[in-house]
């Protein structure tokens, strides 16, 4: 029983993994980002594009599954990880973390009016006023 739970969460674990997509607003020129540099734009290492265009990340609330997954594909790092990067960046003086919105659903309309904006939400989210950019490792 208890292996049968496990391959079920594990099951549930992969199928969120591949909800996850990384968009922008369909007005926006990038149609493709390397895995470091959208972790460099969320991490705040870099507030342009590959083009030096303005990029500006929008996250999801912390506790997210959604949120912890992105982190760790992208940068691999944990939710732990993250609140200690976010802590020393800010006590340094160095970064803030990206606003946050609720859900897939806000941040889309968000990153949609914007062409400046990335952000990751749920493949379910989607729609013609953003689009899913290629993620490369």
């Amino acid at each position: 029983m208890l292996l049968a739970g496990l391959l079920l969460w594990g099951a549930a674990a992969f199928a969120s993994a591949a909800d996850l997509v990384v968009v922008v607003s369909a007005k926006s020129a990038v149609t493709s980002l390397r895995a470091e540099q959208v972790a460099a734009i969320f991490m705040a290492q870099t507030g342009r594009f590959p083009s030096g265009e303005e990029a500006i990340a929008i996250d999801l609330p912390v506790g997210s599954p959604l949120r912890d997954e992105f982190y760790n594909r992208v940068a691999a790092r944990t939710p732990a990880l993250m609140k200690a990067y976010w802590t020393k960046m800010v006590f340094t003086g160095r970064g803030q973390p990206p606003r946050e919105l609720p859900n897939s659903a806000a941040v889309r309309k968000m990153v949609a009016d914007n062409p400046a904006m990335i952000a990751y939400i749920d493949r379910s989210a989607l729609d013609a006023s953003v689009k899913a950019i290629q993620v490369m490792p």
